[in-house]
């Protein structure tokens, strides 16, 4: 029999033992010959998961098919377990248990249209989830005593060891008509409190991947994120167009972030309805200019 060697992925820097006819890294699902493709602007598109790549987390595994509406397919072994939205269950055997998983603060998540169910699956046995919309899985990693912040409705499925909490996106501004929130209210926050985890979000279309330096900022439709680091500075920065006799009474609604740490972001994000009434107050860091 083959013996296993030892690979550090490239691109999510976990080390694995991998056999030598393995394609893909178990970890992430990234390829072992990936390299880091960036566009002009420095934007790095994310390594897709192939077709029925495996990645292994303890001693269960997923694997993920297709690559359009792609399915994330878990065989759990005895004693793991994950959670996850109720609205993504594809499928599952009889024999894996579910349970509810107790959420605090269930009527601001009401409020402010976060989904009120999260369920535990248990193994033994296989279980499957889809988000019913095309686009990629991305396979997040997290290391003990990591964190990552996700826009809600990015999340997918965590394993047993991640932690989950909830807390004040901090991004807004007010109009005539009241408080707007283009990022949403509040960002879902992982957690490996108890050793390395598995993290599956969905990302809308094509994602693409930055680390940003210390101090350096990039604007984005707030509607594209899907995860940050929870080191960067998130604001907004609204554009003005001048001209036109302010017959265009559009503006530029930006998500404003800043470094250091990982951002991604997804090609097809959702359009964000803006009022045309007058801003007349922002969150802290946030900014106006004209153009």
């Amino acid at each position: 029999m083959a013996e296993s060697r030892e690979y550090a992925c490239p691109w999510c820097g976990r080390a694995s033992a991998i056999g030598p006819d393995a394609l893909t890294c178990p970890a992430c699902g990234a390829a072992v010959d990936v390299r880091r493709t960036a566009d002009d602007a420095g934007w790095v598109q994310l390594p897709p998961i192939r077709d029925m790549a495996r990645l292994q987390f303890g001693a269960s595994r997923c694997q993920v098919e297709g690559n359009y509406v792609p399915v994330a397919d878990f065989d759990l072994a005895a004693g793991d377990h994950l959670y996850f939205n109720h609205h993504v269950l594809l499928w599952k055997e009889p024999r894996t248990a579910l349970s509810p998983v107790p959420l605090r603060g269930w009527w601001r998540r009401l409020w402010a249209g976060l989904p009120l169910v999260m369920v535990r699956a248990h193994g033994p046995g296989r279980v499957a989830f889809s988000n019913d919309a095309p686009g990629e899985i991305i396979a997040v990693p997290l290391a003990a005593g990591t964190s990552i912040d996700v826009r809600a409705g990015a999340f997918l499925v965590a394993s047993g060891q991640i932690t989950y909490d909830w807390l004040a996106a901090g991004v807004w501004y007010r109009t005539g008509e009241g408080m707007h929130y283009p990022l949403g209210r509040y960002l879902d926050r992982f957690t490996a409190a108890d050793g390395h985890g598995l993290l599956l979000l969905h990302g809308a279309g094509n994602v693409f991947v930055r680390d940003l330096a210390p101090g350096e900022t990039r604007l984005v439709k707030p509607t594209a994120l899907v995860y940050a680091d929870p080191r960067v500075t998130m604001s907004l920065h609204i554009e003005h167009p001048r001209g036109f006799n302010n017959y265009w009474r559009r503006r530029y609604v930006w998500l404003s972030l800043c470094g250091p740490g990982r951002v991604a972001i997804q090609s097809a994000g959702r359009h964000w309805e803006d009022p045309h009434y007058p801003v007349t107050e922002m969150s802290v860091g946030s900014g106006v200019t004209d153009w």
